[in-house]
């Protein structure tokens, strides 16, 4: 878990599996500890993770800790929302959001 969020953390070593061998499409926050946009998404973060958990599997990636994986999906900003499904990123969303946008966002991907 992480100071950021509370959210899942996964790793340059473990991104493969937890994201791209996961069942469940996997949104991915890349964030930072320095990213006062990525604290204000946590809460909705969390929230979303809580309420899709049979639907959508929510982690984060440190940018500065994982530069690998950061680079492999050309993430420039934080928050890079990132929505993974059967190992391929599907959507890229840059930037905070509303609960009720992000959900929006998602919905076609649920």
């Amino acid at each position: 878990m992480s100071l950021v969020s509370g959210l899942a953390e996964v790793t340059d070593a473990d991104f493969g599996t937890e994201v791209i061998g996961a069942g469940l499409p996997v949104l991915v926050q890349f964030t930072a500890d320095w990213c006062g946009p990525c604290r204000q998404l946590a809460p909705v973060l969390r929230d979303i993770a809580a309420e899709k958990a049979d639907r959508l599997k929510v982690v984060q990636l440190d940018v500065d800790r994982n530069p690998e994986t950061t680079v492999a999906y050309g993430v420039l900003s934080t928050p890079t929302l990132m929505v993974f499904h059967d190992g391929e990123p599907v959507r890229s969303m840059v930037g905070a959001r509303p609960k009720r946008r992000l959900l929006e966002e998602l919905d076609d991907l649920l």
